[in-house]
């Protein structure tokens, strides 16, 4: 009798997970035939997919590729990760909270504190975390609206190039389009700083006028990353995957290149992006180094020693050093092609082109004395 009730449980186990496979199985179909039969515009699009796995452990990964190909299950033994519980995971694709993590608790609910990605490594003069700039991604039509500029020459002259021979700095601009107010007469409103001519690209060359004044070639370039994202029907948070194609084959065309500077335009009022040196205002700057690749340090290195270069002669000019990582920005920012490859802000939204040319000549004066410097001690080796 005990036998008999035994069979009859297992059976009624069997059937009830042979019921549930049933019902899983319908349900998919259900499910692929909705989402199928959708309109494209309401359809899940694969940045919304990217979004909601793109912080998911990536152990959870290599398990669920485990059950189809021992190679994936081997690698997961090699590395002893721990299988996050399906529970954790879908608390995280849900909330974007992570149970190991107590800072996503509040990461989306304090003002300012959607920032927690980030981390100051060299805090400069007046730089917390209450006021660091968000990475935000404008609708692309405002970045390509056509508007009025106006810029005055600068009154301060670059002495001629006398390079000649190698290009070892690259200088681009991911956000090539990133503008300044005083320069928009018929704008006020920050998220539509944007100009196809007066940018920050003009930084860029004057600071390869600069240190070529110094000796020391580099290349310029001038993609138009904006429209390159608008042919490609691409968004705004897409631009460093615009950019690294541009970056790439620089340094696949020229072996020479050792430096890679990505200029950039912060998101910040002028208070807290503008010092005034013997009563003149310079643009402040800020040496941002992405911190989801293995040897992100390599750049974290020279990003650090720069500011400490232009403390000394300039206090108060470099905002610090600040690493980026987490959802919300890319991490990467194209500086895993080169072990000297940084992302630099300069000034802000309120700051005039002229502002940010003392700033370029000064950070072209310490560079060149670091360049110089490293290659001395380099020969002696």
């Amino acid at each position: 009798m005990v036998q008999r009730f035994q069979a009859w449980k297992r059976t009624l186990r069997a059937s009830r997970k042979g019921a549930v496979i049933v019902i899983s199985i319908v349900l998919l179909f259900i499910c692929i035939g909705l989402i199928t039969s959708m309109k494209p515009a309401y359809r899940i699009s694969s940045d919304v997919l990217t979004k909601w796995t793109e912080e998911i452990d990536r152990s959870m990964f290599l398990h669920v590729l485990g059950m189809e190909s021992r190679l994936f299950q081997e690698h997961l033994e090699q590395t002893e990760d721990d299988v996050p519980r399906t529970s954790e995971m879908l608390l995280q694709l849900a909330t974007s909270i992570k149970v190991d993590d107590p800072r996503t608790f509040l990461g989306g609910e304090l003002p300012g504190f959607n920032t927690f990605g980030d981390t100051i490594i060299v805090a400069g003069e007046g730089t917390d975390y209450t006021n660091l700039s968000t990475e935000s991604s404008p609708p692309l039509k405002h970045v390509l609206e056509e508007r009025d500029a106006i810029m005055e020459e600068s009154t301060e002259e670059v002495e001629p190039s006398v390079v000649e021979g190698k290009e070892v700095v690259f200088l681009y601009n991911t956000h090539n389009r990133e503008s300044f107010l005083p320069h928009l007469p018929d704008v006020t409103d920050p998220d539509k700083a944007f100009h196809k001519e007066v940018n920050i690209g003009k930084v860029s060359e004057r600071f390869a006028k600069r240190i070529g004044s110094e000796g020391i070639g580099s290349q310029v370039d001038d993609t138009d990353i904006m429209n390159v994202l608008n042919e490609k029907d691409w968004t705004y948070s897409q631009s460093y995957q615009a950019s690294r194609p541009v970056v790439e084959e620089a340094i696949g065309n020229n072996k020479d290149i050792e430096y890679v500077f990505d200029f950039h335009r912060d998101s910040l009022p002028r208070k807290q992006t503008t010092k005034e040196i013997d009563g003149v205002p310079h643009a402040k700057i800020l040496f941002v180094v992405g911190a989801e690749f293995p040897t992100f340090e390599e750049n974290l290195a020279l990003a650090t020693e720069l500011h400490y270069l232009i403390e000394e002669e300039y206090p108060g000019l470099s905002r610090g050093v600040l690493t980026k990582e987490g959802a919300g920005t890319n991490g990467v920012f194209n500086q895993d092609v080169l072990d000297k490859a940084l992302l630099i802000e300069f000034g802000g939204y309120d700051n005039t082109l002229e502002e940010l040319y003392r700033t370029s000549d000064i950070l072209a004066e310490i560079f060149s004395t670091y360049y110089w410097d490293a290659l001395e001690d380099t020969s002696k080796e």
